[in-house]
């Protein structure tokens, strides 16, 4: 590790020993409403207390998965609103609250301490270092640094010694230091275990709901498009062949115009079967796989579209390929209809778990997928697959999607390629 990124983590450290200052603040600000509490003036300053709290934990919690790559899952909501009163009484039942107030008690002498050792060890050495020899005169007899006393030139000279030893050990003490801290800061902020269980298990109940619901209304569009295209079709031809077969010996024109409408017809029963097989799966999928098919669909896009896929050799499950597909197509519609972007790039990469895909375009940004059917529908499509989709849209641009989706390969071989169309 370099200086540099010793560097920073010696800042981090320091910063976050700064804002345990404010940590600790909140949580006595919490403590005290709770101790107000009978008097009643507590009533109301507990739901602020405890608004003011889970801000400060939010900051800590994306600072440590930024700085720590220690993600968790969002809190879940604190019951505010409604009487004070009621407020009160749901932030004394709920576990979210009482985590984080604990770790507003406990984080500045836990995570909060190793996080101090270094910028104390550089700071003080830095003054035995730099400050020592120039003041050391002055100081008199009683002048000690650390355990050595100055009071001539050579013990001076070891205190310089010293302090650089100390500022050497700081910068090296910096990053696990840095780690402890946001280990610890996750271990005290994070759910527990049971709880993310439990979270994940009505999440995954909502989501087998939410598809057995897709697909009860994908089998009735599949049914009705059948009923009202190819169908309807396929029963005209029959009337029309059954005409043509009455008018073969007394009016052979007339009949051979019937069967040219027949095969007319036909066709077009075919182009029908063929759009709804593209719908359910389109085969140059289940032929060429993922990328060769995000490829064709950059082809048929007006956008000008740049593929860059490193995938394993071995195809991933049918299922993600089709959910990736669908995803993308729909994320590649909204760039053209709504953003009004002219480029599109996507990535495709996947590691030993998941599979995942980035797609950036040059719009206008300020996508909400509140605000529209289509990035709902993507995000239902990837829960099916315990997956999430990432957005990032400032007003102004650029967009950038981010699907994962959990899989696994036949293969851990790669292959990369990349592509323009």
């Amino acid at each position: 590790m370099g200086v540099r990124e010793r560097g920073i983590a010696l800042a981090r450290c320091q910063l976050a020993g700064l804002t345990g200052f404010v940590v600790s603040g909140t949580g006595l600000m919490a403590g005290l409403a709770l101790l107000l509490l009978p008097v009643g003036l507590g009533v109301r300053l507990l739901p602020r207390s405890a608004t003011l709290l889970r801000r400060v934990a939010d900051r800590h919690r994306a600072r440590t998965a930024r700085w720590g790559g220690r993600t968790a899952g969002p809190p879940e909501p604190l019951p505010l609103g409604g009487p004070a009163r009621r407020t009160s009484a749901a932030l004394l039942g709920d576990e979210g609250f009482w985590r984080e107030l604990r770790w507003a008690w406990l984080a500045p002498w836990t995570s909060g301490l190793p996080a101090a050792v270094p910028p104390t060890l550089v700071v003080y050495g830095v003054f035995g270092a730099f400050v020592q020899p120039f003041v050391w005169r002055r100081l008199g007899d009683g002048n000690w640094y650390a355990f050595v006393p100055v009071t001539s030139t050579p013990t001076m000279v070891t205190a310089l010694l010293l302090g650089l030893v100390l500022v050497w050990a700081g910068l090296r003490l910096a990053p696990p230091a840095l780690a402890l801290h946001t280990r610890l800061a996750h271990r005290l902020l994070a759910p527990p275990r049971t709880t993310e269980l439990v979270r994940r298990v009505a999440r995954l109940t909502d989501t087998r709901a939410a598809a057995l619901d897709v697909h009860a209304a994908e089998l009735a569009r599949i049914e009705r498009d059948v009923h009202d295209g190819a169908q309807a079709r396929l029963v005209a031809l029959g009337v029309t062949l059954e005409k043509a077969t009455r008018l073969l010996d007394s009016d052979p024109a007339a009949a051979r115009a019937l069967l040219l409408d027949v095969r007319a017809t036909s066709e077009r029963a075919l182009q029908d079967l063929r759009d709804l097989v593209h719908g359910i799966h389109p085969p140059v999928l289940a032929d060429r796989g993922l990328t060769d098919a995000l490829r064709s669909l950059a082809l048929d896009s007006h956008l000008d579209v740049g593929i860059a896929a490193r995938l394993p050799t071995a195809r991933l499950p049918a299922p993600v390929e089709s959910a990736a597909y669908f995803a993308v197509s729909e994320l590649l519609a909204n760039a053209a209809k709504h953003a009004e972007a002219t480029r599109v790039d996507i990535a495709l990469t996947y590691d030993p778990t998941r599979l995942r895909i980035t797609v950036t375009d040059d719009g206008r940004g300020g996508a909400d997928p509140a605000a529209g059917t289509g990035l709902a529908g993507v995000r239902r499509r990837l829960d099916t697959f315990d997956g999430t989709l990432a957005l990032h849209s400032p007003p102004g641009g650029p967009t950038t999607a981010t699907l994962e989706i959990p899989c696994v390969s036949s293969s851990p071989k790669t292959s990369s390629s990349s592509a323009t169309a």
